[in-house]
């Protein structure tokens, strides 16, 4: 089966603030809110005095801001949810007294309910999901009107990761001409051929007005350098309060195509025009290239046939919580693809729209998903991973009204992204007795589980069957605003979900953790597309794919440490990453770029060699640091990660490990050696003994100075982020990895710190205070701009340490 893809970000031409409802002019709302926990059914009123409360910019996120403690939930990262209120004050011009005013929401975890003056203008229980309200029965023009919010988190535990609390994305004012293009209402979907292609777009338009119009809409193409390249126009009538659609077909000869090498993205600028006058502009990002699924071969982009590289991703940035901006979403997945992946797994919910437009413009394929429970609760565990009793808090109260009108959104609003590949419709809603059995779960592990089964068969469980029901009527709701990209789950239960039609309702299935069942399930099945769409990081799996061509793809669990699935305290997430919370590459990150990347690399770390008889004895780690202190003479096992044939290792310029080659059995080339202080360096050979790659290690002395490895100079006034990277050094200049310092950040100018970021797991302190300890020798600042323009000087200091500093400017 062939996928005819494209992408889009909508964004109104005539203003400087951008949104995703594509039509009118979006303004963004961000600074000068009230916020406050102490719920109150007076705080929707206009009158309610807020002048105690908190003031806040949004995107905000208040869990993250909370107090760590034992006693909550390790689900979510031992930190509270609650019920939250946030109030605004907006002046609508009397100006504007014949324009439409809607307000656009990009995500409010959750359950959230929204009041303009007083007077509730709806609901929304999802607090992944974008939505928007047309406010203009409630406004009072030339006056000052009060928005209020309330989020209802009071269900903590409902997610088995951390969700954040509160409007942790960004907000719209949205003024419109009652006749305007309708929310998520241009769709532009390529055919791909030699030598013309298409580009097909429809765009709906919503008629408001009492009186019936005929308007003129008029797409136009822009080629990556801004010529145009292809336009098309034509009338349509509209009658008194309605909707309607148009489409056109732009014709484009030899279309320069996406890739992930070559991201080429054009921008189509549709108009409406009524009267002869512009009503209605926007623009949408847009793109040329195909995809091909094929159960035997895999997966091609443009004819070509490729491995998807994968990664699962969360959607929050550790001490930064669920209210994540651009900039660091930026440098991670630039740091991701430099690693050589060159796809991401929305886990297991949609994101933030600025992660799918990053990927449209770095080259990353995204599988973007919807749910990860449907009907029925999931397991939450509330002592510590996979021990206690378990909790069953979850969305699956409102998925039966919600899900099918949730899963229409997501669509709706990224169906132009070219970075989206599929759509997946749940992750592991099939695990085995959670919540739904089958009687094939009374049979062994031969069956062909390699997660616990929990007691066998459950008669009084769910029914698994129902799993092919929901999953048909989900897919039909994809299908019916996407036809150009395939339908896909991830499975957890893939024996439990083939006595039932779950998988026939996909297009392409994901298989969690059951590589197993590739080939088995290849000859049962000819016709299903299968891929990994949740894998383990040891080089067994990956080999899984690489040696096998009807897999076209894994992703790992996971691309990122983030938030909660914690283990007992202290934990404060999950720490399976390539990269940690902060964004730093860990030794398994270099390990995977040894596997996915072309440019050649090497890396090397280092531990003591273990003295038990078990079977990690003698499997190299994927998870070795690069330290070289240890004491003289002890035996330490030095392992190296690289694409190269064959490496060796030097010791103070000499020979101490000889040339090895790749190790494929594990992917890790390894020598145990004893331990002498010095410069260590691992060489990395290609197949004619020629050098390729180098990495060395140098024993540190104690700790002498702080240094600023890395950081913006400059930033924008309008929220910009800078992220300052600062590592403790010796009086060489050495890094000292064994360092765990407390550093002290203070900040002058106009711009706020919002966290400290170490990446220690284990550490449960404050990450939004100014003094936080240092984790292997290093730690990360966020410093944000506050809407003046100015110098910020940044000083981060030690007891002990000579200090640094730096000057950032604010434009």
């Amino acid at each position: 089966m062939k996928f005819l893809c494209l992408l889009a970000l909508s964004v109104c031409i005539s203003c400087v603030a951008s949104a995703q409802v594509s039509f009118g002019k979006p303004e963004k709302i961000g600074s000068d809110w009230k916020f406050s926990l102490k719920s109150s059914s007076d705080a929707s009123k206009p009158e309610f005095d807020d002048s105690k409360w908190q003031s806040v910019n949004i995107p905000h996120d208040w869990s993250v801001k909370s107090q760590l403690s034992p006693t909550l939930a390790s689900a979510t990262g031992y930190l509270p949810g609650g019920i939250g209120w946030y109030r605004k004050s907006l002046p609508i011009p009397a100006s504007m007294k014949n324009q439409k005013v809607y307000l656009y929401f990009e995500g409010v975890y959750n359950r959230s309910e929204v009041f303009i003056n007083g007077q509730s203008v709806g609901k929304r229980p999802n607090g992944y999901i974008s939505f928007m309200y047309d406010v203009t029965p409630y406004i009072t023009y030339g006056k000052e009107n009060t928005i209020a919010v309330r989020v209802d988190h009071s269900q903590s535990a409902d997610s088995r990761w951390y969700t954040g609390s509160g409007i942790y994305r960004d907000v719209y004012l949205v003024y419109a001409n009652p006749t305007h293009i309708a929310q998520w209402g241009v769709f532009a979907h390529p055919v791909v051929n030699k030598q013309q292609s298409l580009l097909n777009v429809e765009v709906e338009i919503d008629n408001e007005d009492q009186a019936g119009s005929s308007v003129t809409v008029i797409n136009e193409l822009f080629s990556p350098e801004g010529r145009s390249v292809s336009k098309e126009s034509n009338t349509l009538k509209l009658s008194a309060v309605s909707k309607g659609k148009i489409s056109h077909s732009l014709k484009v000869s030899n279309p320069r195509l996406w890739s992930i090498d070559n991201p080429n993205l054009y921008t189509l600028k549709t108009t409406v025009a009524k009267g002869g006058k512009v009503v209605d502009q926007s623009t949408t990002k847009t793109g040329f290239r195909t995809f091909t699924f094929d159960p035997d071969k895999g997966f091609a982009l443009n004819d070509q046939w490729m491995k998807m590289k994968g990664v699962c991703l969360h959607h929050d940035a550790g001490a930064l919580g669920s209210a994540v901006p651009r900039e660091v979403w930026k440098r991670r997945l630039e740091t991701l693809k430099e690693l050589g992946v060159n796809a991401i797994r929305t886990s297991h919910n949609p994101q933030a729209p600025d992660l799918y437009q990053l990927c449209d413009e770095l080259g990353l394929l995204v599988m973007n998903e919807a749910f990860d429970e449907w009907k029925f609760p999931k397991r939450k565990w509330l002592e510590g991973w996979n021990v206690g009793t378990p909790g069953y808090q979850g969305t699956f109260d409102f998925f039966e009204e919600w899900g099918e009108r949730d899963l229409a959104d997501m669509v709706k609003r990224d169906r132009n992204h070219i970075s989206i590949f599929a759509w997946s419709i749940g992750n592991e809603v099939d695990y085995p007795n959670d919540p739904y059995s089958h009687p094939i779960l009374a049979g062994t592990k031969a069956s062909g589980f390699t997660q616990a089964m929990y007691g066998g068969f459950k008669k009084d469980a769910p029914d698994a069957m129902e799993l092919g029901v929901i999953a048909k009527r989900l897919a039909a709701v994809v299908k019916q605003h996407d036809r150009s990209r395939p339908v896909t789950a991830g499975l957890a239960g893939v024996a439990m979900s083939n006595e039932t039609e779950y998988p026939g309702a996909l297009d392409i299935a994901g298989y969690n953790y059951t590589e197993d069942r590739y080939d088995s399930d290849h000859k049962k099945y000819p016709k299903r597309v299968i891929y990994g769409s949740e894998n383990r990081h040891d080089h067994a799996a990956w080999k899984a794919v690489r040696d096998k061509e009807h897999i076209f793809g894994q992703f790992l669990w996971t691309g990122i440490d983030y938030l909660g699935e914690s283990g007992s305290w202290p934990s404060r997430g999950f720490y399976s990453g390539l990269l940690d919370f902060g964004g730093f590459i860990k030794p398994r990150g270099f390990f995977r770029q040894s596997l996915w990347s072309e440019k050649p690399m090497v890396y090397a770390g280092t531990y003591p060699v273990p003295t038990s008889k078990r079977r990690s004895n003698d499997e190299p780690s994927m998870d070795a640091w690069p330290i070289w202190n240890y004491q003289d003479g002890q035996q330490i096992r030095v392992v190296c990660y690289t694409n190269g044939a064959s490496a060796k290792l030097l010791l103070n310029g000499k020979t101490i490990g000889e040339q090895k080659p790749f190790n494929d059995q594990y992917g890790i080339i390894s020598w145990d050696i004893p331990y002498t202080a010095g410069k260590l360096e691992a060489v990395a050979l290609n197949k004619n003994n020629e050098e390729i790659a180098r990495y060395a290690l140098t024993t540190s002395k104690q700790p002498f100075a702080l240094t600023i490895k890395a950081g913006e100079k400059s930033i924008s006034k309008d929220q910009g982020l800078a992220q300052i990277y600062v590592q403790v050094v010796d009086e060489d200049g050495v890094p000292v990895l064994l360092s765990d310092d407390e550093v002290t950040c203070e900040v002058e100018g106009p711009a706020t710190l919002l966290a400290l970021e170490a990446s220690n797991n284990t550490d449960m302190s404050d990450y939004t205070d100014n003094a936080q300890r240092v984790y292997h020798g290093k730690i990360l600042s966020y410093i944000q701009a506050t809407g003046k323009a100015g110098q910020v000087k940044v000083k981060f200091s030690s007891p002990w340490l000579k200090a640094v500093e730096t000057t950032i400017e604010v434009k």
